[in-house]
């Protein structure tokens, strides 16, 4: 049965509509907060949960462990897709909320690693495995109730009200960290206070439960089911039915693998550049990235109603060939504004590194190899957003501007008097290791710079509920959508924090991460531009698919 006419058939009221939109958002939002609220804390996190030394690693293990919850998404998708498929849209995401919402609480409850060991971070990783399941079923099954909802010529414009929600559970991430922050003595809330916004997700989940108890089944699903149109096996049917490969793989890599690299980058990647190597005051960086954020979820909105209008296609390209454009100037932009003194001291006085073995292993003390005397300097570098060059000679030692600095005796054995004497030995050369305020100014030039990148997610996500509910047919529609998704958003964006920290920590230069974007934005802008079908929307088809 087509949308259409299952529509008209079970036509939901206007009021209807907007309890769906408001109940399906706010489920959104808090359920992205939850799975966010972890990102935002990341710096905190890895001195509760990872006894390490090395910063550097610990920041990694904290990506690694934020990327495990990514990798069960695609289970989550096929497991939530399944019964969204078979036993309706309403009930599978009234449990994906509760998972979320249960797992989320439950990490404000660990104990730390000095007080339970290495139990600690295991605690975790199973915690986020049940947030990644949750997180694997709720976008389809919002996305899909809103758009089953929605009548064709405003379906953009409504169901991108649940891509916002994506980005306002960041924004809210944040809203509750800075005022934590602001109640709590900062030595206070490293130490327990970090766990209230954990906490927190009881009431998240209490309200959102309460809205979507309102709510009834979509009627799409409802006139499928009274037909007997619903799916066998809704997995296997997603591989088999006819020319569903091919939708799944354009899904994959021509929709997903760019808005998702885009939106990380955005808002992840950022966050990371500007509180670490750019060294700008920790909670200036949540302000800026509070009202980036807030004035970026409008966006999402015009682009689907633009989307309606002009089709789905054409956002999703201009975005990404805007991405590729403009992803490095914007960050150069915002390293010049966020903290020009490194970028200039480095030009003026070049930092050069000579020495056997000479390339870094982010993960030595992990696996407890010995990390090279070079690559123990290199590490320490990188960590403080130092640009350098590797040069020929075997012996150990490190110029700047052409002066050499004596390497302390414990350097090597101590990563603490290494990055102190490293620091104090570069500071008479101009470079500046002070947490920065730039002036209002600089703020402001951030601020519009990452509103750019903004509107590219904005560009090449605010349509997308509506482009893969078209894609696909109704009875499987739940898991055939949410698989591409959830391996998209799952490994490709979810696995970027932790793939561009590393290749920043093997290469030294702070933005060698972007490399990573770029290659995966690029094919996804061949398989969309040859995928993708241009004109007006159009309710999915057998005939037109």
């Amino acid at each position: 049965m087509a949308d259409a006419a299952a529509l008209e058939e079970h036509q939901p009221s206007a009021k209807e509509v907007r309890l769906v939109i408001a109940a399906s958002s706010a489920g959104t939002i808090f359920e992205w907060y939850d799975f966010f609220i972890y990102g935002t804390l990341a710096y905190i996190l890895k001195d509760a949960f990872y006894d390490v030394d090395n910063e550097t690693l610990g920041l990694l293990l904290v990506w690694s462990t934020f990327a495990v919850g990514f990798a069960f998404r695609p289970i989550g998708a096929i497991l939530f897709g399944y019964l969204g498929d078979k036993l309706g849209r309403k009930y599978t995401f009234l449990v994906t909320v509760t998972l979320m919402g249960v797992a989320t609480a439950g990490v404000g409850f660990i104990p730390t690693v000095a007080t339970i060991g290495v139990a600690a971070p295991i605690i975790v990783i199973c915690l986020r495995v049940l947030q990644g399941l949750a997180l694997g079923g709720e976008y389809g099954g919002a996305a899909i109730y809103v758009a089953e909802h929605a009548p064709p010529e405003k379906r953009g414009f409504y169901t991108s009200f649940i891509q916002a929600s994506v980005a306002g559970g960041f924004v809210l991430s944040i809203i509750v960290v800075l005022v934590c922050r602001a109640l709590i003595p900062e030595q206070d809330f490293i130490e327990w206070g970090w766990r209230i916004p954990f906490l927190l997700s009881i009431i998240l989940l209490g309200i959102s439960l309460w809205m979507r108890l309102k709510l009834s089944e979509s009627p799409v699903f409802k006139a499928m089911k009274a037909a007997g149109q619903t799916a066998g096996n809704p997995f296997l049917e997603s591989f088999t039915y006819p020319g569903n490969k091919r939708r799944i793989f354009i899904a994959l890599f021509g929709v997903t693998g760019v808005l998702t690299t885009i939106w990380y980058t955005a808002f992840f990647s950022s966050l990371s550049f500007l509180r670490g190597p750019m060294r700008l005051d920790e909670g200036l960086v949540e302000i800026i990235l509070l009202i980036a954020g807030t004035l970026s979820l409008g966006m999402y909105l015009v682009v689907g109603k633009w989307s309606d209008r002009v089709g789905r296609k054409r956002p999703i390209i201009v975005g990404a060939i805007g991405a590729l454009a403009l992803l490095f100037p914007v960050f150069w932009g915002m390293g010049a504004l966020a903290n020009p003194g490194l970028a200039d001291a480095a030009e003026r006085s070049p930092v050069v590194v000579t020495g056997e073995n000479c390339s870094t292993d982010p993960f030595a003390e992990l696996f407890d190899r010995e990390q090279s005397a070079c690559g123990k300097l290199l590490e320490t570098l990188t960590a403080s957003g130092v640009a350098y060059t590797v040069g020929e000679g075997e012996t150990l030692g490190i110029t700047v501007g052409g002066e050499a600095i004596a390497i302390g005796v414990d350097w090597l054995d101590n990563g603490t008097a290494r990055r102190d004497g490293l620091l104090a030995a570069l500071t008479p050369y101009g470079f500046d290791f002070e947490r920065q305020t730039p002036p209002a100014g600089s703020i402001v030039g951030i601020i519009a710079l990452l509103l750019v990148l903004a509107a590219l997610s904005a560009l090449t996500y605010g349509s997308v509920a509506a482009l893969l509910t078209e894609m696909f047919p109704a009875q499987i529609r739940y898991s055939s959508m949410s698989i591409p998704y959830h391996i998209g958003a799952g490994y490709l964006g979810g696995f970027l924090p932790l793939i561009s920290g590393i290749i920043v920590a093997r290469s030294g230069d702070v933005y060698a991460g972007l490399w990573y974007t770029m290659a995966v934005v690029a094919f996804g802008v061949l398989v969309a531009w040859w995928g993708l079908k241009g004109g007006p929307p159009q309710d999915f088809s057998d005939a037109h698919s």
